[in-house]
């Protein structure tokens, strides 16, 4: 395993204006997270993604990943499943390595550790492109109604998956790389399901099981970790 030790960047102004939102069309981009609290190069990072989820542009989503329990602290949220949705967008970008800490924005640009002017870089590039598929939920009688359909993206096999996320947590970190820290961490993945696949031949209306007291996000992805073609989300 393999850890890129990033320099923290200091002296710019406001992360680079991560506070303030660029011109967007109507999608929100999809910032993952892949982090460990047994990782003494995610701290940073963490933060980062916790300015990125304060924007009505971005969906930031934190999962932790498993593979740093070993060295004496196991993260609390860390899970095999994040691990294994990692390694498959490694094998679709036809890497070798995991890393972290390491962002994948919209599914397809992988930015490994702290890297905050590249990621405003690509928020911006992602936010200039058409939507791909208009997509829209709402609650109903316990269930989450998802709808979508085609905008300017050819249909193709696609996943929809419904990730369900803690907004914020606060951990004192007692042993490993981080011993003796106190972290925030934001929109602390929980759970990340695919509830159906879709061609995009026709539009989308399913309605999914979700519990309703924790916030989620759906998202519509190109199928085997292509690009993320939709995301929205509910509180």
């Amino acid at each position: 395993m393999k850890v890129w030790m990033a320099a923290a960047l200091a002296g710019v102004g406001a992360l680079c204006g991560f506070g303030t939102p660029v011109p967007a069309g109507e999608n929100p981009v999809l910032v993952e997270l892949y982090t460990s609290q047994g990782c003494s190069s995610c701290p940073p990072a963490d933060e980062l993604l916790t300015r990125l989820a304060g924007r009505d542009d971005v969906i930031a989503l934190a999962l932790h990943v498993d593979y740093w329990d070993y060295i004496g602290w196991k993260d609390i949220f860390g899970q095999k499943a994040h691990t294994a949705r990692q390694k498959g967008y490694v094998r679709a970008a036809q890497g070798r390595t995991i890393y972290t800490p390491q962002l994948i924005v919209g599914g397809q640009d992988h930015v490994v550790g702290y890297r905050p002017m590249e990621v405003a870089d690509l928020l911006m590039a992602h936010k200039a492109r058409p939507d791909a598929v208009h997509l829209a939920l709402h609650r109903e009688n316990g269930k989450v109604v998802i709808t979508a359909e085609m905008a300017s993206a050819e249909p193709g096999e696609m996943w929809v998956q419904v990730a369900v996320f803690i907004p914020r947590e606060t951990v004192h970190i007692e042993r490993g790389e981080n011993a003796g820290k106190t972290v925030v961490y934001s929109n602390i993945v929980r759970s990340l399901d695919k509830v159906g696949d879709w061609d995009g031949t026709a539009p989308l209306s399913i309605a999914v099981d979700a519990p309703a007291d924790a916030p989620l996000a759906v998202i519509i992805q190109r199928a085997d970790y292509g690009p993320v073609l939709a995301a929205a989300r509910l509180n």
